[in-house]
């Protein structure tokens, strides 16, 4: 499956080419910045948006998931320009959306640069699946109005519904419904498609479909980002971006601490203190007092002993979600390993000081539980490495936290 190449037969006054994909900038494709978002009413002022940073690359497949009225919505509105921030920065394929454009022009650029999939399809009952997929290109003013009907056939052949085109959207399947909106959102061949719960009223088998058909748009150079409650269509996603109180989780926090409900997440990012580490420095030393939990946000990092030579040896490499330090905070003792940033990578760690990590395993006891679970089988695999010998280098690699510190 591909997504058909724009088509032309000469260009039109007032017709809209795309930009071809290799002059594209290499700016991120989302790039939010302070956004603040702040409603007013009768009873005063509520802040939805509380300050939000996010930057989402090109080509990315990103999941956004909160509870009802955590603001993901309102996140959506920012990104498609439905919806215009209090305060700061969205800027989209390169364009500051809310800098100089009024609601036309804004319009304007949604049609041509975006595609909208929503949970409930939006599409036009009168018209047929093939008309529908043709009213974008129309509003847009782009590709010769001969060449549309075909254009939007490629689209419903590309989504398998080529033989549904002169049907009415009731006439059809929800399903299928969902598959002419997504055509319809790639009618103008848009770098980014934002999908809106887009298999919130379809059967598992439909479900799958549409996720795969992301897959395939993502893997042809698309971005997609999309709202969804669902936890089996957020372990397909290259990202899975959390919104709590209209606040983001850190990802590494979510990925680290899976277990803790979000407000806790949200709290774990807020006290958690960054700290950049230069390549090939030390984090922590052998034998040394451990004071904090150690989340990685970014970068490798090395967990190493000295062999029989005095020579350093990596017994663990650690990634981004992945932790240290729980077995010294939970069991005491000094650290019995050093732990240094890879030297080909500069590395950023969410440090949780002492107190606030008992705090939180008082009020998360699956979390300490799991942490527990964890810390005793390090403590396990240390007094193995200690009776045979230092253990092959990468030693722990597939486990989550660092066997030795």
């Amino acid at each position: 499956m591909s997504i058909p190449a724009p088509l032309y037969s000469g260009s039109s006054a007032g017709t809209a080419q795309p930009v071809p994909s290799a002059v594209m900038p290499l700016t991120p494709m989302i790039d939010i910045r302070g956004v603040v978002k702040i409603f007013k009413n009768a009873a005063g002022e509520f802040k939805v948006l509380k300050g939000l940073d996010l930057t989402i690359e090109r080509g990315q497949f990103v999941s956004i998931v909160g509870k009802s009225g955590s603001g993901k919505s309102t996140l959506l509105n920012m990104i498609t320009g439905i919806d215009h921030p209090t305060h700061g920065q969205v800027i989209v394929n390169g364009t500051d959306l809310y800098a100089g454009k009024n609601e036309s022009s804004r319009s304007l650029w949604r049609g041509r640069n975006l595609g909208i999939v929503f949970q409930f399809f939006q599409l036009l009952p009168m018209l047929s699946l093939l008309e529908n997929v043709m009213l974008p290109m129309d509003y847009a003013r782009m590709y010769d109005f001969d060449e549309r009907p075909k254009r939007a056939m490629q689209l419903l052949t590309l989504v398998g519904l080529e033989h549904q085109a002169r049907k009415l959207p009731l006439a059809v399947s929800t399903g299928q419904q969902q598959l002419a909106a997504i055509a319809r959102a790639l009618s103008t061949d848009p770098p980014l498609l934002v999908a809106d719960e887009p298999t919130g009223n379809l059967d598992s088998h439909s479900s799958d479909h549409i996720i795969e058909l992301f897959d395939q748009l993502v893997r042809e150079g698309k971005t997609v980002v999309m709202v969804t409650h669902d936890p089996s269509l957020t372990a397909r996603t290259n990202r899975n971006i959390i919104i709590s109180d209209g606040e983001l989780i850190s990802e590494a926090v979510a990925v680290a601490l899976p277990l803790l409900h979000h407000r806790e997440m949200l709290a774990v990012t807020k006290q958690a203190k960054s700290l950049k580490i230069s390549p090939a420095q030390i984090i922590l030393q052998r034998d040394v007092h451990v004071e904090s939990f150690f989340i990685i946000a970014r970068g490798v990092v090395e967990v190493i002993l000295q062999g029989k030579n005095e020579e350093d040896v990596i017994v663990s490499r650690l990634n981004p979600g992945q932790y240290f330090g729980e077995v010294e905070l939970l069991v005491g003792g000094m650290s019995i390993a050093s732990v240094r940033a890879a030297a080909d990578t500069a590395v950023e760690l969410l440090a949780l000081q002492r107190d606030d990590f008992h705090k939180l395993l008082k009020e998360s006891p699956i979390t300490e539980e799991a942490l527990g679970r964890i810390a005793r089988q390090r403590l396990q695999e240390n007094k193995s490495i200690n009776r045979q010998g230092l253990p092959q280098a990468g030693l722990g690699k597939n486990n989550n936290a660092s066997s030795l510190a």
